[in-house]
């Protein structure tokens, strides 16, 4: 099946949206970019996914993100649907993003994102729950596919771009279950005489039974 690989360029296109043509990295721009698919129109898990994410929008903002949807139908379908995400979530005002249309699947199969299991009444495979969030160099950075039947959890979108944005810049790794503001690990390639210059806030360098000293954490060096 057709995709994209993290570090590659993502794909750029010409496409049709729920606000006229547009071209994927002219509106991302300088910043980064988050691109989110959707099986179809008016329907119930993908309405809910919009909404969400529709009022966490300043919180992307923030992080100099921009958002689009896309959905395997045409704009003026999108046109009718938002209504109702906007009804569902208690949006008022215009729509704070764009939703691409995918009528032909042609994206969605050229980006790899159709679900193998859930199809639509005439048999042809749904679109999965594709989250991409490209760089502002326009490479892929990360990639998660949801099956059609399971919403995606935006709160932990927010947390990766977090982590991703923080080990761009910095040579540290994010831990599990890492937040903003938690410790970080130092990356491998860090030697021990490049700890002072590197982090300042200092390392603690955790023992355990090999004797190898790989577990080194620091406090989060952007706060």
């Amino acid at each position: 099946m057709p995709g994209i690989s993290l570090g590659e360029t993502f794909p750029d296109f010409e496409c049709d949206s729920s606000v006229g043509p547009l071209r994927l990295h002219e509106y991302f721009g300088e910043g980064w970019g988050l691109l989110c698919s959707h099986p179809a129109d008016f329907t119930p898990v993908c309405t809910t996914e919009l909404g969400y994410l529709a009022k966490i929008l300043p919180e992307l903002t923030k992080r100099n993100v921009k958002v689009l949807g896309l959905s395997c139908n045409d704009a003026e379908s999108h046109h009718g649907w938002i209504k109702d995400i906007q009804a569902t979530a208690e949006l008022a005002g215009e729509f704070p993003y764009p939703i691409i249309a995918d009528p032909k699947r042609e994206l969605a199969v050229k980006l790899g994102m159709l679900d193998p299991v859930e199809k639509d009444a005439a048999g042809i495979p749904l679109t999965a729950r594709a989250v991409f969030i490209v760089g502002p160099d326009k490479k892929l950075k990360l990639s998660i596919l949801y099956p059609a039947t399971t919403g995606r959890n935006f709160d932990e979108i927010l947390r990766v771009i977090d982590s991703l944005q923080l080990t761009a810049y910095h040579k540290v790794a994010t831990p599990a279950n890492w937040k903003q503001g938690g410790a970080c690990m130092v990356v491998p390639s860090v030697k021990p005489e490049e700890h002072a210059a590197l982090f300042p806030k200092g390392v603690d360098v955790k023992a355990v039974p090999s004797g190898k000293q790989y577990l080194r954490f620091t406090p989060q060096p952007n706060v």
